[in-house]
């Protein structure tokens, strides 16, 4: 593994000495798009700021590196990504570098994988800033240097770059950064520059520090949950026992006699307690007596709601993907394979649970959140409001988690927070909404419940002839902004409609259904559910061909290189085919999302009384140019952890509309010490970088379910996994 080599002391002192004769600050602005295209300055309090607002990069006569995210970061290693990919190209000293969020504004931060709208998922923020940010970066350093150029009168071939020093050896004269910015700013910006040759990286591949990692060791990182104004109050929110139900009635005397209480409110989402602390909050809404209305709730339970989902799996449904005749394949088959997994709703639990910031009066509304979707949730604060989208600015702090939670169209947490604000009085006082952990348990938006049937076909060769897989479960997508024309959502058959699988008869089939239980995307969203039923069902099928699970993949992935690469990878380095003592079992799974590769082998140890444990997880993982190492390693660390608390325990169940489960005493999640020694592999590439974040979740559980069947002989259809095996 690369990593960065300490910076030499020289080079400290002559920074710290070029930054100290500055007496003034001085910044220089990049604007990204739209003429005119020329960088600004602004010499102490003279002028205007220096930066058009969609600036990418500001650097100072301090010599300091800002890099302006606009992707939210949430544990995930987002800043520290996006400013090494700007870093590289511009040749910034590591150690002056930092990272602040942008502001809310699609027309100069939007996504372009999410359709421009500014926001974070889908793995998307290495693979959308990429091209975007070396440009920026390039552009810049070009800049510097033509302005160092001019002052020496030298031509700029003659001058090199190197940690925030531009160089000119034939005379030995050196410039910082901080120096040139006078200059550069009055320099137009350049049309085009030649980007740097992979082999060239001084910051891309290597293992540097995160930027984010002093301030969350020493505690100075705000997290909203962190985050204080003058004269703020706590808010705490009682929502429906069911979901769709709604307030009838309600008497606040009993809350509002809790000392620290300051007002009671309704809004649509429920009835709040707003306090001068949380305690206050949160006995007074302990006291509140409401009388809900459930004519229109969502009534089952999840025992009742799968019963219908497994009848609908019977039905015709509508065609995700068709090729060949699966059906006849299957029929004609010498031999057949069938099964069905089942998948409860799942929680998202960050956890730091959900929070906002708001400060609202008449003319305007200021958000500060660990804000993940910033176009929807300015639009419908907004609209909460009754103000322009324009009149509200988000202040995007630290996340701690999200997994997909805070990113969602209908910005439940942020709307509920402005509409406090507003039934308070929208006098300007800052009113925190906090969500206790029993309100994210409860709360809704979690993962779809889904239900997968699935048959196969094998000639007497033990070719696989036929494939037929239908799925059933909710749409995230119905109802958003997102929702398809076609009438498959993507994220329910994503990982099964695009199995990667040669398979010469294809057939998968999507049944949508509607509940009363609101659902949203998940930690690699459609993968989490569809890869787990293809992995865990190919190994089934395999065992009926009396064929090596590693070697069916294998064979059938010959038109799919960075897959079976990164099968053959993980294989390799876990030593697939050196038997394993009694009571142990080796499981593979493979799966692609967003555009990421990643391979995983278990080794599990079940012992005489069933007891599963997970003792070892080998990744090999191809995400294109690898920026971070470490940070990818992390990532695919997480993602199995997340995976395996999943799979093990994770299941939000209903009675009678109820949600059974409260906080992590009963809804599961993994822990330390029964976290797997994880070893991860990442293939060598300079292709553009795909995302890390979500597909490290996808083929733990079936790695783990097939594992386990290794070591037992029992098979896994039922999620979370029976407590023994």
């Amino acid at each position: 593994m690369k990593t960065l080599g300490p910076t030499q002391s020289s080079r400290r002192a002559f920074l710290k000495e070029a930054g100290a004769i500055t007496a003034t600050a001085l910044t220089i602005g990049f604007e990204w798009v739209g003429p005119p295209r020329r960088a600004m300055a602004a010499i102490g309090s003279i002028g205007p700021a220096p930066f058009a607002p969609n600036a990418f990069l500001r650097i100072g006569a301090d010599n300091s590196v800002t890099i302006i995210a606009k992707h939210l970061e949430m544990g995930q290693g987002s800043y520290t990504g996006i400013a090494t990919v700007l870093a590289e190209e511009l040749d910034a000293d590591w150690t002056l570098v930092r990272v602040e969020s942008a502001p809310a504004d699609a027309k100069r931060y939007g996504n372009s994988v999410l359709g421009g709208l500014q926001g974070t998922g889908g793995s998307s923020a290495m693979a959308n800033s990429w091209s975007q940010l070396r440009d920026a970066g390039g552009k810049a350093r070009a800049m510097l240097v033509s302005a160092a150029a001019a002052q020496w009168h030298v031509p700029v071939e003659e001058l090199t770059v190197d940690k925030g020093i531009v160089l000119h050896a034939s005379s030995k004269r050196q410039a910082t950064f901080g120096s040139l910015v006078a200059k550069a700013s009055a320099l137009p910006v350049p049309d085009k520059v030649t980007l740097k040759d992979p082999k060239d990286f001084k910051l891309i591949g290597y293992q540097i520090p995160r930027v984010d990692a002093s301030a969350k060791s020493n505690g100075t990182a705000q997290f909203t949950l962190d985050f204080t104004l003058p004269g703020m109050l706590i808010a705490l929110l009682r929502r429906p026992p069911q979901f769709g139900a709604t307030v009838k009635s309600f008497d606040p005397a009993a809350a509002s006699a809790v000392p620290g209480v300051v007002k009671v409110v309704q809004v649509p989402g429920g009835v709040a307690v707003v306090a001068k602390n949380f305690w206050a909050a949160k006995l007074g809404r302990d006291a509140l007596k409401i009388e809900w209305d459930d004519a229109h709730a969502e009534k089952r339970s999840s025992s009742t709601i799968m019963d219908e989902y497994r009848k609908l799996a019977d039905q015709p449904a509508t065609s995700a993907r068709k090729q060949g005749d699966a059906a006849k394949a299957i029929q004609d088959a010498a031999h057949k394979v069938s099964a069905s997994f089942e998948f409860p709703y799942l929680a998202h639990a960050p956890m730091e649970p959900l929070d906002a910031l708001v400060k609202l009066d008449a003319n305007s509304c200021e958000i500060w959140a660990g804000d993940q979707f910033q176009t929807m949730d300015q639009a419908n604060a907004a609209r909460t409001a009754g103000l322009t989208p324009q009149q509200v600015s988000i202040h995007t702090l630290y996340a701690g988690g999200s997994f997909g939670r805070r990113a969602n169209t209908i910005s439940d947490y942020i709307v509920e927070a402005v509409s406090i604000a507003k039934a308070y009085g929208a006098d300007g006082t800052p009113i925190k909404l906090q969500w206790t952990r029993e309100d994210d348990i409860r709360g809704g938006l979690y993962r779809p419940m889904y239900f997968h049937k699935l048959e196969a076909g094998l000639s007497d060769k033990g070719e696989l002839t036929g494939w037929h897989h239908v799925i059933v479960g909710q749409s995230i997508m119905a109802g958003t902004p997102f929702a398809p024309k076609s009438g498959i959502d993507g994220t329910s058959v994503e990982g099964a409609a695009t199995i990667a699988y040669d398979i010469p008869n294809l057939a998968v089939d999507l049944a949508t259904t509607k509940t009363g239980v609101p659902v949203l995307w998940w930690r690699v969203v459609g993968s989490s559910h569809t890869t787990f039923a293809v992995e865990a069902f190919i190994d089934e099928v395999a065992k009926a061909a009396n064929a090596d699970p590693f070697e069916f993949r294998r064979k059938r992935l010959a038109h799919e290189p960075r897959m079976k690469a990164v099968l053959e990878l993980a294989a390799e380095k876990a030593g697939w085919s050196t038997p394993l003592p009694k009571g142990k079992g080796r499981g593979i799974a493979v799966a692609e999302a967003f555009k990421t590769y990643v391979a995983q082998v278990a080794e599990v140890s079940v012992d005489e009384a069933g007891r599963i444990k997970v003792d070892r997880v080998v990744v090999a993982v191809d995400c294109g140019t690898p920026i971070n190492p470490d940070v990818i390693k992390a990532q695919m660390e997480g993602g199995i952890g997340f995976g395996l608390g999943a799979v093990l325990y994770g299941a939000i169940t209903l009675k009678d509309g109820h949600v059974e489960q409260h906080n992590f005493n009963d809804y599961r999640v993994l822990r330390m010490n029964e976290m797997p020694k994880v070893e991860v592999y990442i293939v060598p590439s300079t292709l553009p970088p795909t995302g890390v974040g979500e597909p490290g979740v996808a083929p733990i559980g079936p790695a783990v379910a097939n594992a386990i069947f290794a070591a037992t002989g029992r098979r896994i259809h039922v999620l979370p996994f029976p407590k023994q095996a």
